[in-house]
């Protein structure tokens, strides 16, 4: 079928929307059963793919009883912004129960849209029971050097014979200082030791020692532990990465979306109550929630969360991805440089955005799962994808990977002209933060 004929399909499924609207209409084409909503974005950087996030996050929360908010963050960053707005932490703002999100690339987490979604929810949060209080939390494992800080703080307060042993197997780490590439280089290609060893010991003893620690206070000692034991797997995992990342191949990538699966069944099982299991909202780029088996990531071997979502919870998981022609993004051109404010070029020809853009329609939802709609966009198309990394000179290759929309999403959003969000710290070349998601950018 020619494009002409497919944009007018499209246009005559589109259900128009703004930034009003958005969440309205979303929720609207969610399903009342769904327990697990995976909410994509084609950048990292992009001040409306986040605000049509937290409004419809928002609305699953008051309306359809959502209780876990899981993002494409580090646990013990999101952990203290998790904290404050469930009231429990010390901090006295937004912005200040985000200063762990330190290294790179800050801008995902320290911006403005995320401030105004944080303080709404510890307003909600405010009027709830303590025990029915929203979390935010992370499920990314770039943390390996704070997440064993964390472990040991732990064991410092329930067992200091413990925290001892935690301290020399972590030192294992201690030669390469706070570079845990150069760690992942070494191990991976025989010239140091590796600490796995280390890491799963240190994992399996907590593990063993689960039930002492979780109930001496009730259950913010089961809290404590649990928040204890995912910093641990977050070690064992991350240990693990970064030796991948050196071999090259799909492993790294399958390790890191392996890990997110893991916790955020992990954050369901310690949430869920036994009248009602939990639900949850999940934040990430597109490549990570949209279904990989639908993509050509599969051709390379790589999986990510959205298909093990899929094959864990079926028809309760839904997916949305979100999309843009042009406009302005929050980026950074190297791994070694601070963000910018960034032009994003026109879609391809013959890409998913183009096609939508070719409808005239400045925003639009599509019901993917239409039977019209499913046929005439089967693709496969090319689909863009802009990491925390933004390179126009290149984008063909840097950017874009093909895909089969109606298989990979079950909704999909299209915001024709986006702007960028604004950051909390100022673009400056004098604030370079470390790569510390090299080399995948999303």
């Amino acid at each position: 079928m020619r494009d002409e004929a497919v944009i007018e399909i499209v246009r005559r499924h589109a259900v128009p929307l703004d930034l009003e609207t958005a969440a309205q209409r979303l929720l609207d084409a969610i399903d009342s059963n769904a327990s697990l909503v995976l909410i994509g974005e084609a950048t990292h950087g992009t001040h409306e793919f986040y605000r049509i996030r937290a409004d419809l996050t928002w609305a699953l929360i008051q309306r359809r009883g959502f209780e876990v908010i899981a993002v494409e963050a580090d646990w013990p960053d999101a952990y203290r912004a998790n904290r404050w707005v469930r009231l429990l932490g010390d901090d006295d703002t937004a912005e200040a129960a985000l200063a762990d999100f330190t290294r790179f690339p800050r801008w995902m987490w320290r911006n403005r849209d995320v401030v105004r979604f944080l303080r709404w929810l510890r307003a909600e949060n405010a009027e709830r029971p303590v025990d029915a209080r929203v979390g935010f939390y992370g499920l990314d494992l770039y943390s390996l050097h704070r997440s064993i800080a964390r472990v040991i703080e732990y064991l410092d307060k329930v067992d200091p014979g413990a925290a001892q042993r935690a301290r020399r197997g972590y030192a294992c780490f201690d030669i390469f200082g706070e570079d845990v590439q150069l760690y992942g280089y070494a191990a991976s290609l025989n010239l140091e030791r590796s600490c796995e060893d280390e890491v799963i010991q240190q994992l399996v003893e907590l593990r063993r020692r689960a039930a002492e620690y979780a109930s001496r206070d009730g259950r913010i000692a089961a809290d404590e532990y649990f928040v204890a034991e995912q910093n641990a797997r977050v070690v064992r995992n991350a240990e693990t990465y970064y030796r991948a990342m050196f071999r090259g191949g799909a492993e790294s990538w399958n390790v890191r979306d392996r890990h997110m699966m893991k916790t955020l069944e992990a954050l369901l099982a310690h949430a869920g109550r036994s009248s009602q299991p939990a639900r949850a909202v999940v934040w990430a780029h597109n490549s990570h929630l949209g279904d990989a088996r639908a993509t050509s990531m599969a051709d390379i071997g790589e999986l990510n969360l959205g298909e093990l979502a899929r094959q864990r919870f079926g028809t309760s998981c839904v997916a949305i991805g979100m999309t843009t022609h042009d406009g302005d993004v929050t980026a950074a051109h190297e791994w070694d440089e601070p963000a910018a404010l960034r032009s994003v070029r026109p879609s391809l020809a013959g890409s998913y955005e183009r096609l939508f853009h070719e409808t005239g329609l400045p925003s639009f939802l599509l019901r993917l799962s239409t039977p019209e709609l499913a046929s005439v966009l089967a693709g496969p198309r090319p689909e863009r994808a802009i990491g925390v990394i933004y390179r126009p000179e290149t984008e063909r290759a840097s950017h874009y990977f093909s895909a089969r929309l109606p298989k990979q999403f079950d909704l999909v959003v299209h915001v024709d002209r986006t702007r960028a969000l604004e950051p909390l710290e100022k673009w400056s070349r004098h604030e370079i933060d470390l790569p510390e998601t090299y080399p995948t950018g999303v």
